[in-house]
């Protein structure tokens, strides 16, 4: 089916469509299949056919369909036979979404408490929204190096951010610019001391190729926010920046970029040395164009 790719969306049929050709891979498929894209298509898979009907039945103390988690346990079985790793996450969540289910299957409860986060104390509620307002775009920064236990720190925090059907996109690169001076050349700012490019790997997209565009973008933007919010909960500043085209070409070049690798936006972060003055918002009241 030919498609009209100015348009951000598609019909509910060209997702049948895709979804029916999806469901179509074979064994020999899913076997000749690159790592990254199994392992997207196992997050998705099992997310569509089985968390979700799962926690639905525990959430209603219902039965759940013997079938459902077979397919689920097919890809395990899939998995085993290209010799991945059972450590990897991908293989342990799935296992405990068949072994939820399978408790379900019996009639039997299925206990989720033990992943009840923790109470938010009005301390923790507090924290959080001062963190939110108090961030600040910092475009000057302190000569002092920053740790790589706190980057990946940072960058922890922005996998952590939703994700559309869990596909896990989000991929980094991280360059000091004391070690590539000159490298981010033609920012609107001074180069920072770190830069946290934030890229996606378009394979993943595979298992979920109906995700409209501005979904793909918005599982970047969502680990952008949490990787500025992190950066600021740590002690260290940031700015959130955009590429020109000759940048992008720079990077995909230093860095050999094949083309699933797709670069969408960077952070600069580094210890502040200025102090922004708070630049002030609208009020909810006048930014809420419909209440019902």
């Amino acid at each position: 089916m030919q498609r009209d790719t100015s348009m951000d969306y598609m019909s509910v049929e060209e997702s049948k469509e895709i979804w029916n050709n999806n469901m179509k891979l074979t064994d020999a498929d899913f076997l000749a299949m690159d790592e990254v894209e199994f392992r997207a298509r196992v997050r998705e898979r099992s997310h569509h056919l089985l968390e979700i009907q799962m926690y639905s039945a525990a959430y209603r103390h219902k039965k759940l369909s013997e079938v459902q988690p077979d397919y689920a346990r097919h890809l395990l079985e899939l998995w085993e036979k290209k010799g991945l790793s059972k450590d990897l996450p991908e293989y342990r969540y799935t296992g405990f979404l068949i072994e939820a289910a399978e408790r379900l299957i019996k009639g039997e409860e299925v206990d989720l408490s033990p992943f009840t986060p923790a109470p938010v104390t009005r301390e923790m509620e507090d924290s959080f929204f001062t963190i939110v307002r108090e961030r600040r775009s910092v475009r000057e920064f302190k000569d002092i190096d920053v740790p790589d236990e706190l980057i990946d720190k940072v960058l922890d925090a922005g996998l952590w951010a939703a994700h559309g059907c869990n596909v896990q996109s989000i991929r980094y690169i991280v360059v000091k610019e004391k070690n590539e001076p000159g490298l981010f050349k033609g920012s609107d700012v001074p180069g920072g001391p770190v830069h946290l490019v934030i890229l996606q790997d378009m394979r993943c997209y595979r298992a979920n190729s109906f995700t409209p565009l501005r979904n793909q973008l918005l599982d970047a933007g969502a680990a952008g926010q949490n990787i500025v919010l992190a950066a600021h909960a740590v002690g260290l500043e940031g700015v959130w920046l955009t590429f020109s085209e000759v940048m992008c070409e720079r990077l995909k070049a230093r860095f050999e970029l094949p083309d699933y690798i797709r670069l969408v936006t960077y952070v600069d972060v580094g210890y502040g040395d200025q102090t922004p003055h708070p630049p002030l918002r609208w009020d909810v009241k006048d930014t809420v164009l419909a209440r019902v």
